[in-house]
């Protein structure tokens, strides 16, 4: 039974860790992006290929998609103050959703240039120079790539994961632009170059759906993911004294969970033991979802009130 005289503290160690891992992917993100882009520019001048300028458009608007993610991480992470008393979590979705448009502008552009290549083909040279920069984008991207997959595993940042899910497909862009140069410059086929151009923008534009619609979902307010919602239900049922539960609300923002939920507890106990049972639900979950805020009601078993009609 939870010792109110000693309650548990919130743990706060781990989420520090976070902060400063999720930091940490940021400014290696614009760091490997601004080098890429240095790279390609050469590459692109060198060899006049449009599939590579493809990449180059594409990592110029990484550096963009990333200082705008880098800020948004570091006011995310801020404490909640008395304007904002659920925190700055939201905006993650909101450079999330700022980084599906940039994607969706560099697939436009790119396009644009596709079709006017395709009109009017031109040979690609140096293209040694060109297979030289792609290697090297693509062993940095996937260095980016592994970091950000490591501190999204331990954060779960919307923030970072979206810009992750553009760096991985920056290294499939990437290796596209290796077959373009091949087949252009070993068969002579000029339309290979804008052709894969035209696959990578739909492939961009697929990454930027993607993006926007995880952001939009938690913009929304989505609920938890199912098994987590029933996981919920069963710790909470799980203690002694818990005759059942309703009205279990979820949702994230950020780092950060909010979680709501009724418990029916036997009308007859004094509301020093309700309180005793609803905190050590509260630490139970709490324990499961270390980031969690939750918030419980106590009730009456039996007692007839309005429920929600979702749950």
């Amino acid at each position: 039974m939870f010792d109110m005289m000693n309650p548990k503290p919130r743990p706060t160690g781990q989420k520090n860790d976070n902060a400063g891992l999720m930091k940490a992917a940021t400014y290696a993100a614009v760091a490997v992006a601004s080098v890429l882009v240095a790279l390609k520019f050469a590459a692109w001048i060198s060899t006049d290929s449009v599939s590579l300028l493809s990449t180059l458009i594409d990592s110029l608007l990484d550096i963009g998609a990333s200082m705008i993610n880098m800020v948004a991480v570091r006011h995310a992470l801020q404490p909640a103050d008395e304007d904002h008393r659920f925190g700055h979590g939201k905006a993650e979705p909101l450079a999330g959703l700022m980084q599906a448009a940039f994607i969706s502008g560099s697939a436009m552009f790119l396009l644009i240039e596709a079709g006017s290549r395709i009109i009017n083909p031109r040979h690609i040279s140096n293209t040694e120079w060109g297979y030289w920069v792609m290697g090297v984008s693509i062993v940095l991207t996937l260095g980016l790539v592994a970091f950000q997959k490591y501190v999204v595993k331990k954060s779960g940042s919307v923030a970072i994961s979206a810009d992750s899910m553009h760096y991985r497909m920056d290294v499939l862009v990437n290796l596209s632009v290796i077959a373009s140069l091949f087949v252009g410059s070993r068969f002579g086929w000029m339309m290979a170059d804008p052709l894969f151009a035209v696959a990578i923008a739909a492939y961009i534009f697929r990454g930027a759906w993607g993006v926007g619609q995880q952001s939009m979902n938690l913009l929304m307010d989505r609920e938890l993911a199912p098994e987590d919602r029933e996981h919920i239900k069963e710790l909470a049922c799980s203690e002694q004294g818990v005759l059942g539960m309703h009205d279990l609300r979820t949702r994230s923002s950020g780092q950060d969970l909010f979680i709501q939920l009724h418990l029916e507890l036997n009308p007859e106990i004094k509301l020093r033991d309700a309180h005793a049972i609803s905190e050590s639900v509260m630490y139970k979950i709490e324990s499961a979802f270390p980031n969690a805020e939750v918030l419980i009601h106590e009730d009456p078993e039996g007692i007839v009130e309005r429920q929600s009609d979702l749950d």
